[in-house]
């Protein structure tokens, strides 16, 4: 473990050490896509996912009918106004937020089947379109679009993009978040620490189990750039004090911020399923995850990413039933970005082989839910 080839944990102890691999990783990052690669890929690295995210989500939109979830989303946005102090109220406290967007957009455009569900679509849309541009930012532009391409297909991110619910929008939040991190990570300079913040913000008001994300930036702010801590720090309280003051209104009342299950055996053994939508999907993700982390700064991001908020939510289970697949969705873009860049180190033949089987299983996933 004392090898800096083969170290994945850093050496926390020692705060003199700036970057505990003996790399400037960000500012490296930041120099080679600069210079050297064609704007088209760029471009591509975030365009095609995009595309692709959007075309599948968009594909059989209005097929089946509203859940139960989103016929309760129904009558949140097109009941009387009775004004901001009662979305304060009831048992969903976290649905707050996402049922005063909706109904601002249902004012626009209608409260009709589709019209509630293209916030969820464009969501998804913009997170992949992110995801491509982070695993750009911190390998390359061929991995940026392996990730991009990845979450796209996935079962759950077409599901959860045909949904009004508010999922989609948080897997977007917690994409933007990250990718903004990254520049942080570079130069902790106030233009950056804001829009961080700004996500932050957005993340917490989508859905607040899914700033446990928090947890994994902070360690990698302890990793890589422990001296800034500090101003990592404000920057994540300037956006969890509106957060904290919204949901404590809430609190009083009665209401509570998240639900789900114990975590029982039966129920983590099927969490994989849940999450990706199909087990196997998950198993090959976290191969591919296993051959990216040589390449230690993007997997130091994006394990801490995956790993660190559904260790949060475990513990935190162990006390409270919010145990489910839903409060850990904003970490599968996470697998997503490791994924790309293990496939990006692969030969021609895994490069091409492992999307083709995880294109397979995800139109397995299809069939039916």
């Amino acid at each position: 473990m004392m090898d800096a080839d083969t170290m994945v944990l850093p050496r926390l102890g020692d705060a003199a050490v700036e970057d505990p691999w003996g790399e400037d990783r960000p500012r490296r990052a930041a120099a080679r896509t600069a210079t050297g690669v064609p704007a088209r890929w760029r471009i591509a690295a975030w365009l095609v996912p995009a595309v692709l995210a959007g075309a599948l989500g968009a594909a059989r939109i209005t097929a089946s009918g509203l859940s139960t979830g989103e016929l309760a989303t129904r009558q949140a946005v097109t009941s009387r106004w009775h004004g901001l102090g009662a979305a304060l109220t009831g048992d969903e406290v976290a649905l707050g937020p996402y049922h005063l967007l909706l109904r601002g957009w249902a004012a626009l455009f209608g409260a009709a089947d589709l019209a509630l569900r293209v916030p969820s679509l464009l969501a998804v849309v913009g997170a992949a379109a992110l995801v491509g541009a982070l695993a750009a930012r911190i390998a390359t532009p061929a991995a940026g679009l392996a990730a991009g391409v990845i979450l796209a297909v996935l079962p759950t991110s077409i599901r959860y993009a045909q949904e009004a619910q508010p999922y989609a929008l948080a897997v977007f939040a917690a994409v933007l978040a990250t990718w903004l991190l990254v520049p942080v990570l570079d130069r902790p300079r106030p233009r950056r620490l804001v829009p961080y913040a700004g996500a932050v913000l957005l993340l917490g008001l989508c859905q607040p189990v899914a700033l446990l994300l928090l947890a994994g930036h902070g360690w990698v702010v302890l990793a890589f750039r422990r001296r800034d801590a500090v101003r990592w720090l404000a920057a994540v309280a300037l956006g969890l004090l509106p957060v904290a003051a919204w949901y404590a209104a809430g609190l009083r009342d009665g209401g509570h911020l998240a639900s789900g299950a114990s975590p029982g055996a039966a129920v983590l053994a099927a969490t994989p399923g849940d999450l990706f939508g199909v087990a196997a999907l998950g198993g090959v993700l976290a191969g591919l995850a296993l051959f990216s982390l040589p390449l230690r700064y993007p997997a130091a991001i994006c394990t801490a990413w995956a790993l660190v908020p559904a260790l949060g939510l475990l513990a935190l289970a162990q006390v409270v039933p919010v145990w489910s697949a839903g409060n850990l969705l904003f970490t599968v873009p996470a697998w997503a970005v490791l994924g790309g860049v293990a496939l990006t180190r692969a030969r021609a033949v895994g490069a091409l082989a492992v999307p083709a089987l995880v294109a397979l299983l995800a139109a397995a996933g299809q069939l039916p839910w």
